[in-house]
């Protein structure tokens, strides 16, 4: 089988005037178009207000958050009107967010194959998923120049049996339909155990492989199935999945296992109070994406955390809920948000996928997944007082390895000496950010500690088995080993996590406008405490936040919201002049207060990820959250250590 790509290349180049040529017409080959950008993230492939849209007219989308440079050279309908079949970019293809509008944005406006030096997992499945093809091999841009039809089998040779066989089949869903059906193999038990020891991940992923006709127990590198525990959803894909199905499979959709999915109104309750939304004139575009999550909902008699009844606000991030509700040691678990790994806090396997790949589980009980090696992150010695497990995070996202993108792909697991300090919130900042290192998840072996958080937080006597740990001479694919003792406060420059330095190294330290505590990575009860500690000592010394600075701080769920009620935090937080919101994904995803509405604006932020355009126009350092908040009252970057050292004794 052939496939053949009659329109043009576009080539996204580092130089916007070389984007802006092609655009307007021009021919560019690799060797004049200059150096290619390398991590073009899914925000900017399809920005957050692109993800209003969940149908054909997403291919009036492709690329408007694009960078090169300081421009973003590609506006709406640019892609579809210039005749492109191919996309051409550097390395680490599609990073950040799982949102699987960004290839459905690439094929409805024309794009065929994306060719890139390395792709990040999320992004490639979810092209597989739907039929894009994606390739490294280079050699194939000059051969489609000269017109060459290629050969379908080159496109996916090199990919696992199973991805294969879906690009084949045209797509996932119609593979799951055919080779399927809508009801999955029910003979999911403990499979047998392979020579050798192995690690918690590979013990859980064993114990839940779907046997289909092409897959059994896969090995690292190979493609299958896995039954999840639970399967969860959000308002953002929810529209895109119900159409997914309805189309394939008509309505009613035979949904498998309902009692198991569970679904959150998380990203768009602050949608009136988003910059971006209102300047774009998406409201109602929004309104129509929480119009279709909910009658979903209420289709199929679905489990759903919406909105807060007379306010703004929901109750809680999806993933944070997960992890404060239902999570348990040994699950698996999957979602459609890059932060579905938060849960590897509590010792189980939780990995994000695409749209295409939860109405697939949603109807077959089975979850498509690729098995990764597993890559052990040793943390030793005692973390100092000020630093936090987001300092530890922005540090191992700087080491130059990691930042190449060696972990991209692999589990990530979360052990050490240094692992008995931290609190399972703790714990959850590390598993939530794999996705920022480009990981499948992160995990964490549950302990006395794990145990000691499900009998407080939930109220659940859970007892350890014990299997659930890493055999002694488990292999992995390398180790990493982070002496703690050693990491100072840190932040990440704007446009990258991986920009992370030492704050003490930032010699020339910004003047902030916009200061930002929340988010899953940092709306937790445990960074409620960090907030409060910098704010009640510059309550007590009479200090508040700086005239020029507005400091958010956002819940990331109401039972978080509730903890900070109940010990007295809000009135300390209101006296010191910061805006206290409820529940939601918020300024993190470009949804809601917080986010920057002017290139020239700074803003310090405890979220996960700063690429460009993911919190507004501005320029975002990421920081932990003592940081954030003493950065608040300081006006300007700084550790608490330093804000205190600035006062007279």
């Amino acid at each position: 089988m052939k496939l053949k790509l009659s329109g043009r290349i576009l080539f996204l180049a580092a130089d916007p005037a070389a984007v802006r040529a092609q655009l307007a017409g021009g021919q560019a080959t690799l060797a004049t178009v200059g150096p290619l950008r390398d991590d073009i993230s899914t925000d900017e492939i399809t920005p957050i207000t692109s993800l209003v849209h969940y149908d054909e007219t997403l291919g009036d989308h492709p690329y408007t958050g694009f960078k090169a440079g300081d421009e973003r050279p590609i506006g709406q309908r640019a892609v579809r009107d210039g005749g492109f079949a191919v996309t051409v970019a550097g390395r680490r293809y599609g990073k950040g967010s799982s949102r699987e509008h960004s290839p459905a944005a690439e094929l409805a406006a024309g794009i065929r194959l994306v060719v890139a030096e390395s792709f990040e997992r999320i992004y490639r499945q979810n092209a597989d998923n739907l039929g894009l093809f994606t390739s490294t091999d280079f050699g194939l841009v000059e051969r489609i120049e000269r017109g060459e039809e290629i050969d379908v089998a080159e496109l996916v040779a090199g990919r696992d049996t199973l991805a294969a066989t879906i690009l084949r089949s045209g797509g996932l869903l119609l593979y799951g339909h055919e080779r399927l059906g809508t009801t999955a193999k029910d003979d999911v038990s403990p499979q047998p155990a392979s020579e050798g020891p192995l690690t918690l991940f590979e013990k859980i992923v064993r114990r839940h492989v779907v046997e289909t006709p092409d897959t059994s127990v896969p090995t690292a590198g190979a493609g299958g199935f896995v039954r999840a525990d639970f399967r969860f959803i959000h308002e953002y894909y929810t529209g895109m999945c119900s159409h997914l199905l309805h189309k394939t499979f008509g309505r009613p959709a035979p949904l498998r296992e309902r009692e198991t999915i569970v679904c959150f109104e998380d990203h768009l309750s602050y949608v009136d109070r988003s910059p971006a939304h209102v300047a774009g004139g998406l409201i109602p575009s929004a309104r129509r994406l929480s119009a279709a999550h909910r009658e979903f909902v209420a289709d199929y008699g679905l489990r759903d955390h919406g909105y807060l009844e007379g306010r703004a606000g929901s109750e809680g991030i999806s993933h944070a809920m997960m992890a404060e509700s239902y999570a348990l040691p040994g699950q698996l678990i999957v979602g459609t948000d890059s932060h579905t790994p938060h849960s590897g806090a509590l010792g189980c396997v939780a990995f994000g996928v695409g749209t295409t790949d939860m109405a697939n589980a949603m109807v077959t009980g089975a979850v498509r997944m690729v098995m990764p090696e597993v890559l052990r992150i040793e943390l030793e010695g005692s973390i100092p007082r000020g630093v936090t497990a987001k300092d530890v995070i922005l540090h191992l996202l700087a080491l130059p390895s990691l930042k190449g993108g060696s972990g991209v792909g692999r589990v990530f697991e979360f052990s050490g000496p240094g692992m008995a300090g931290l609190s399972t919130d703790e714990r959850a900042t590390l598993t939530n950010m794999t996705a920022e290192l480009g990981g499948f998840t992160g995990i964490v072996e549950p302990d006395e500690e794990t145990v000691r958080f499900l009998r407080e937080r939930r109220g659940v006597a859970f007892t350890l088995e014990p299997w659930m740990r890493s055999d002694d001479g488990a292999d992995y694919a390398e180790v990493i080993r982070v002496d703690c003792s050693r990491i100072p406060p840190m932040v990440a420059a704007p446009g990258d996590p991986g920009n992370g330095r030492p704050l003490a190294e930032v010699t020339e330290r910004v003047t902030l406008e916009i200061a930002y505590g929340g988010s899953c990575t940092a709306g937790k009860r445990e960074d409620f405490d960090r907030y409060h500690e910098v704010l009640a000592w510059a309550d007590a010394n009479g200090l508040k936040v700086a005239p020029h600075v507005t400091l958010f701080l956002q819940f990331g769920t109401s039972a978080v919201r509730d903890y900070c009620v109940e010990r007295g935090y809000v009135e300390t937080f209101r006296r010191v002049g910061a805006e206290l919101l409820e529940p939601s994904c918020g300024a993190c995803a470009n949804c809601g207060p917080g986010s920057s509405t002017r290139g020239d604006q700074v803003t310090v932020s405890a979220i996960n990820r700063n690429f460009p355009g993911r919190s507004g126009p501005g320029q975002v350092w990421l920081a932990s959250p003592p940081t954030v908040a003493a950065s608040a009252i300081a006006g300007t970057l700084v550790s608490f250590d330093e804000l205190r050292n600035q006062q007279p004794r």
